[in-house]
């Protein structure tokens, strides 16, 4: 099983209304293909997880690379793990930015850090805490 963790910049800033549709279409695509995960977005940057057989990953990481809405999309984290971390949901999703930090423990922690940060980027573990902090707290 391949799980990998990736923040982009979105083209343009999303809607709630292009959101839904993108989660949509995701939920739909990852059940598909076996694949679950997560996706952050906040102030027009997404952070992703996904996790799954690693062809599906490899393929899903390839489309996204070609998509438009997405630029700069930078792998933090690519791993082989035993289990996933994410299997109860094809496509969990937060928008950072209608959250109430004290809603979620430990989510203060990030909750000024952009998601394109060289902390992640230097520290990928900060990334994968930041997910799975959000995971426990839906």
């Amino acid at each position: 099983m391949t799980s990998i963790i990736y923040v982009s910049s979105a083209t343009t800033p999303f809607t709630n209304r292009e959101l839904a549709a993108l989660l949509s279409q995701s939920r739909e695509k990852n059940a598909r293909d076996g694949i679950t995960g997560m996706l952050l977005y906040k102030d027009g940057t997404f952070m992703q997880v996904l996790e799954g057989p690693p062809a599906a990953i490899r393929k899903q990481m390839l489309s996204l690379s070609r998509d438009y809405r997405h630029d700069a999309l930078n792998t933090l984290l690519d791993q082989n793990v035993e289990s996933r971390q994410f299997s109860e949901w094809p496509m969990a999703f937060w928008n950072l930015n209608t959250i109430d930090p004290a809603a979620v423990p430990g989510y203060a922690n990030f909750e000024n850090t952009p998601l394109t940060s060289p902390d992640f980027q230097s520290d990928p573990s900060r990334a994968q805490t930041l997910l799975l902090t959000l995971r426990d707290g839906l």
